[in-house]
């Protein structure tokens, strides 16, 4: 009997190559920990639509939400838009189907690994609002213009609570694990009157979670502050589009997008993915950096783990997020690390570290 249904969309580009990379390893850990899990795969790529004019749509989403998770490759095509003209990607689209409203996004300084920064102790979680804020007005009626154009950015009460609760459950469960266990908000409050209302109910949060210690910066301080002294953060949350820069700061901390891995869940769906792109330049050739997707699967299993309370997943995250620690400490190291492994050795080289 299958323990386990995940949809796999592979996308564009390096997508499917490190989609390829993460099964390998999830398999293995199948064998070791008596898993069954059955993998339903999808084309939604940006590539069919330039080829058919086809993307998803809400039937394939009611459909694919049918499974457990969703392992995600990466998707878009730089030179592949819709009418809008925006790039096509159906993360987005999930994002809002599903009510992914909180993007998980942990980055960690492996030993190994250099930092373009002093610090060494880098080990913080960026959780970015994905439903709402600056993409709010993605589905809205569009006029084509070349004189003006605007964006909304809409921040709801009924969001911001349920994104702050999970940003509070989360420090309190990093600090189980060694971290500080705090909180840290990035917001605009002094210019935008959205912000003004996620500051508000982000004390309200925090008042009810005062075991948690908790701070508040404006996004471009805070910025900054992740620069010159990210030790000082251990979960910081924001807004989408903040979310959306702010996470790739963080990963520019410790190594760079290879090693990002992701997770946008709600409290019923999860879709799983690396934080980088389809890197379409060196798609084929066999050098993707496959750190970050891996670290997504492993995500995968702990939240299913956490769900379905399921020792053989969370002991299987475990065991491939240490996997992974070791691979990146003794190398090979995949060439955005400096290193030379193309991504098969990369990927040989962690299915080793898993235990017997």
């Amino acid at each position: 009997m299958t323990d386990y249904e995940i949809a796999v969309i592979p996308g564009d580009g390096i997508g499917p190559e490190v989609v390829d990379a993460a099964l390998s390893v999830l398999k293995e850990c199948e064998a070791r920990y008596g898993l069954e899990i059955n993998y339903t795969f999808h084309d939604f790529s940006a590539d069919l639509y330039r080829r058919t004019g086809r993307k998803i749509t809400a039937a394939d989403m009611d459909e694919i939400g049918k499974a457990d998770a969703v392992l995600f490759g990466a998707m878009g095509l730089p030179d592949v838009r819709g009418p809008e003209g925006l790039e096509l990607g159906a993360q987005v689209e999930m994002r809002a189907h599903y009510g992914l409203f909180s993007s998980l996004r942990p980055v960690r300084l492996f030993p190994g690994v250099e930092s373009p920064v002093k610090a060494k102790n880098v080990d913080m979680l960026v959780i970015r609002e994905t439903s709402e804020g600056m993409f709010a007005g993605l589905a809205d009626e569009h006029e084509p213009s070349d004189e003006s154009a605007s964006d909304r950015m809409t921040i709801t009460r009924a969001t911001c609570e349920k994104l702050f609760d999970v940003a509070f459950s989360q420090a309190r469960a990093r600090r189980k694990r060694g971290t500080p266990g705090h909180v840290t908000l990035l917001h605009k409050s002094n210019a935008l009157r959205s912000n003004v209302l996620m500051e508000k109910v982000f004390d309200e949060v925090a008042a009810k979670n005062d075991d948690i210690g908790n701070a508040k910066f404006y996004i471009d301080a805070g910025s900054m502050y992740m620069v010159t002294n990210p030790e000082r953060y251990d979960v910081v949350v924001t807004e989408n589009i903040f979310g959306d820069i702010v996470s790739e700061i963080a990963a520019g901390l410790v190594g760079g997008l290879g090693v990002a891995p992701s997770a946008d869940v709600s409290l019923t769906h999860g879709v799983f993915q690396p934080s980088h792109g389809s890197a379409p330049d060196i798609a084929g050739k066999g050098i993707a950096n496959p750190t970050a997707m891996i670290l997504s699967a492993a995500m995968m299993l702990e939240w299913l783990g956490e769900r379905r309370e399921d020792d053989r997943c969370t002991k299987a995250a475990q065991t491939i997020q240490s996997a992974v620690e070791s691979t990146l400490a003794t190398g090979p190291r995949a060439r955005d690390l400096g290193g030379t492994a193309g991504t098969q050795e990369v990927v040989d080289a962690i299915v080793s570290a898993l235990p017997a």
